[in-house]
């Protein structure tokens, strides 16, 4: 037998390759092969939802390797993940391969395995079926959606609300439940309460504490005791009276073991006793189930982290029963295996939970085979699923009631852990103290003891409003929902960061101006569509597709039908229509309510006009009604944080005066943080101030006087090159930093300061960049070098300011300086000044021209914002959506 085995990973391929004897070739496909190309068009819904694919290069070299090797086999197996998108990319391949005609008398199967192990991977091999088409259909139905909300929301958001990046289906209702908590957070006002609690002693003279729940034979609740007055007539009350013991309430409680983990429940579980983000909670545990080295031999040591069971093997039931028993001694181990079920809404594709695939393989043995983050996860797994099999924990709860003559009621309450059970492994909260269990212990006492009273204190609490979400918290409550997909969730909540909607403060989701704004528009006018239950009902078809129970197409029809009805008619939809509507919303968050009742809206600059909601065309800001006799606009908060907002609040922030006296200041225009020296000059409108932008890296917050300046200086002399003789400077230009020398510039990494960048440096940097660079000789028409470079779109020759391509297939080694000049002056261009029309290579090359200065805000954008609160309407339709980027569809 000669088969080819292809899976996801190289680290994968790896392992599985030394499980396998001789006749197994096994191949990584690197993910997904091929996708929706990124542009309208990918999905046709007027032809049922056609879809076209395309393939990405890496794709292409792995399809193109499994089908050389398919040459000489007889069998393909197709082993990627156990999960909706490894049964994708299965179907990719399998659909690439058929497209190269490489599979004709070549059987196909599907195996897959939940733990890469011998035994596991050779048990797949005995086992072997043909590709799920419900769950394919499924994945396909899932695809469409995506793409077709982004290809089709994103660009409304583009026309009708400069700023705003994108929408997606799953992403846009986690950002909404960001928001509105927010929102009742703003809302939430603080209410006082008190509780009145007293120090007793026992006939033997052993302390306790007990609080107070009726007073006068009436049962308090929470806000009975509303101020001092009322917390102090009661603690009086309780001063005066003698206590005695009425009640004595015991009982056992049992708690029992939590099940496994779930894809959720490891974020959830490991977000809060790890701090570890659900990015890097879904790539580590990735890490442990393709495996390491142990032993000379590489071993997957979890099962697969995508799911949604509970539920373990029989065979791990009993490994993990034994370990139990072994570790920890028979009284441990309970006298039936334990047995989960999945609580989860909309639970789907029933594999096992996430588990050791040896439990003899206890975290202090694989610790130094592992990574320090690595071996915490690995803990944490490991001892979750021990746990799921160990014995309950037991615990002894005691309530006793105190009492006096008036109807004054206390009550004291106290545990003790009886038996540890699991405890002793595993715990839940984020303290790890086995003492936390024990709340407090209660003196021994009777009924009907006489009590000594002791000290009564009135403790003054508020109410707190709801906390923010965490990553752990907001992964619970979308599951709770039936929101998205376990497995989706990491990548959700990173594309929310990354766009700006959300930051985090504290591990805790705070949505910027922009997220609000985009959640207003989208709750305002898509309504439906940011539906927490319209998602969720969403999902149960997408499961109901993959279960083989609905067509995937009709969900489709239905979703389309309404859906794009909807974007239909918001098309027409006036900016003055978004601006009132966003008004409406967002007003208890731009314009709170003022401690002395005064109205918030009023303009702080007149005093007359009524502030507002108002949008340009690089998004919205604050503005006077009284435009343009008052011209006061108050920025929203932007990517720079708060604090850059705050100073240049106004526009502008004052850094100080150069050497001659001239102001230095740090401004926000439309491309972002600038430095300007000096004014414009009312008599020589021509005449423009200096300015610079400030490089990536740098803060608005953190910028000195003397960076400022020294970026005004820009370009500096670094020095003189030690062989060429030539002098080389430093910049900043449309490619950001960079160093020169004659006609050669070099890009300068991230981590190099301009201002500080060094001889030694800028010339290393420069010969890297001459690797790409061939002087061919001088031009005989002028003396001037004629070079050959390498390009973005291919190599090409440049003589001045001329450029060519060279002809397909063509080496850079290999042009003689005769060719290149015959192929400049037959289809040579002339690169166009940057900002001007004019002719252009067939194919410009990155740093074909010298890097221009860097291009700040013009002065009167910069100055006057305002400009477009006058007219948000034409403002917008003038406005092309800053930095068009195709819209991402997905989450």
């Amino acid at each position: 037998m000669n088969a080819i085995v292809v899976v996801e990973s190289p680290a994968k391929a790896k392992t599985i390759n030394k499980y396998l004897g001789d006749g197994f070739t096994v191949l990584a496909s690197f993910g997904h092969v091929r996708d929706l190309p990124p542009k309208d068009g990918s999905v046709r819904p007027d032809e049922d939802f056609a879809m076209s694919w395309e393939e990405d290069a890496r794709g292409d070299r792995q399809v193109a390797a499994i089908a050389k090797a398919l040459k000489g086999a007889d069998t393909l197996y197709l082993a990627t993940d156990p999960d909706r998108e490894g049964e994708a990319i299965s179907w990719h391949v399998r659909a690439m391969l058929e497209a190269r005609n490489v599979l004709k008398g070549k059987q196909v199967r599907r195996i897959t395995f939940n733990e890469i192990t011998k035994s596991a991977v050779q048990a797949a091999l005995r086992a072997p079926r043909d590709l799920d088409t419900p769950l394919i259909e499924a994945y396909l139905a899932r695809r469409a959606l995506d793409y077709l909300v982004g290809f089709t929301l994103s660009p409304v958001l583009w026309r009708k609300l400069p700023g705003s990046k994108s929408a997606g289906r799953v992403q846009s209702v986690a950002l909404r439940l960001i928001c509105e908590r927010e929102a009742e957070i703003e809302l939430f006002r603080p209410r006082e309460y008190w509780t009145i609690e007293a120090e007793f002693r026992t006939p033997a003279g052993a302390p306790f504490r007990a609080r107070l729940t009726h007073l006068d034979g009436r049962k308090l609740d929470q806000f009975d005791l509303a101020d001092k007055a009322a917390a102090d007539a009661a603690k009086a009350a309780v001063e005066r009276g003698a206590f005695s013991v009425v009640s004595i309430e015991k009982k056992r409680v049992r708690r029992n073991p939590p099940p496994p983990f779930t894809t959720s429940t490891l974020q959830q579980d490991a977000s809060r006793k790890l701090h570890m983000t659900a990015q890097a909670i879904m790539r580590t545990a990735q890490q442990l189930y393709e495996g390491v080295e142990i032993g000379g031999e590489t071993v997957g040591l979890i099962t697969y982290m995508r799911t949604d069971g509970v539920q373990m093997a029989r065979e791990a039931i009993t490994a993990a029963r034994q370990q139990v028993k072994d570790a920890f001694g028979a009284n441990y181990l309970p006298a039936a295996p334990r047995e989960y079920q999945s609580k989860a809404k909309n639970a789907q594709e029933a594999h096992e939970a996430i588990r050791p695939t040896d439990f003899t393989l206890t975290p202090e043995r694989a610790a130094r085979h592992l990574s320090p983050e690595q071996a915490r996860l690995y803990e944490l797994i490991y001892k979750r699923a021990l746990a799921s099999q160990m014995q309950s924990a037991e615990l002894d709860q005691t309530t006793v009631e105190l009492a006096d003559a008036a109807g004054t009621t206390l009550r004291a309450t106290g545990s003790i852990l009886a038996f540890d059970g699991f405890l002793k492994l595993y715990r839940e909260g984020m303290d790890e103290d086995p003492e936390d269990e024990t709340a407090r212990l209660l003196p021994p006492m009777a009924k009907s003891d006489p009590l000594a009273s002791g000290p009564v204190t009135a403790e003054q609490h508020f109410t707190q409003p709801p906390p923010r979400y965490s990553e752990a918290t907001l992964v619970k409550r979308m599951e709770e929902l039936g929101i998205g997909r376990p497995s989706t969730y990491a990548s959700i909540l990173t594309v929310l960061r990354e766009r700006n909607y959300v930051r985090m403060e504290n591990r805790r989701f705070i949505p910027e101006d922009r997220g609000r704004l985009v959640t207003a528009f989208l709750v305002s006018f898509f309504g439906r569509y940011v539906e927490t239950g319209f998602t969720a009902d969403l999902e149960e078809k997408l499961d109901e597709v993959s279960d083989g129970r609905l067509d995937w197409r009709s969900v489709m029809r239905d979703f389309w039908a309404d859906f794009s009805g909807a974007v239909e008619q918001i098309k027409d939809l006036k900016i003055s229509d978004v601006i009132d509507a966003l008004d409406e919303e967002l007003g208890p968050h731009f314009f709170p309510a003022r401690e002395d009742g005064s109205d918030p809206r009023v303009c702080q600059a007149c005093g007359t006009g009524r502030l507002g909601l108002r949008l340009g065309r690089f998004g919205a800001f604050i503005g006077c009604s009284n435009y343009p006799e008052c011209q006061y606009t108050r920025r929203l908060a932007v990517e720079g944080g708060e604090d850059e907002g705050d100073q240049l609040r106004d526009g502008m922030k004052l850094l100080g005066e150069n050497a001659e006296g001239i102001p230095v200041t740090l401004r926000r225009g439309p491309y972002g943080l600038y430095v300007q020296l000096g004014e414009p000059d009312p008599e020589d409108k021509k005449a423009k101030p200096r300015r610079a932008a400030l490089p990536r890296g740098m803060s608005g917050e953190t910028i000195t006087l003397e960076q400022a300046i020294g970026l005004l200086s820009l370009p500096r002399v670094i020095g003189v090159h030690p062989e060429t003789k030539q002098e080389i400077q430093a910049g900043i230009g449309r490619f950001g930093p960079y160093v020169k020398m004659g006609p050669i510039f070099a890009s300068l990494d991230k981590d190099d300061d301009v201002l500080a960048v060094g001889l030694n440096r800028a010339v290393m940097v420069l010969a890297k960049k001459q690797e790409g660079i061939r002087d061919l000789g001088p031009h005989p028409k002028d003396g001037e070098s004629v070079t050959a470079r390498k390009g973005r779109f291919g190599p090409y020759v440049q003589h001045g300011k001329t450029v060519a391509t060279l002809p397909r297939g063509s080496e850079l080694g290999a042009v003689t300086l005769d060719e290149a000049v015959a192929l400049l002056a037959e289809k040579g261009k002339t690169l166009a000044p940057r900002g001007r029309k004019g002719a252009k290579p067939a194919a410009k090359p990155k740093d074909a021209a010298a890097p221009k200065a860097a291009r700040p805000a013009k002065a009167k954008a910069a100055a006057k914002p305002k400009a477009a609160a006058a007219k948000p309407e034409a403002a917008a339709a003038k406005a092309k959506p800053a930095a068009r980027k195709t819209a991402r569809s997905g989450g």
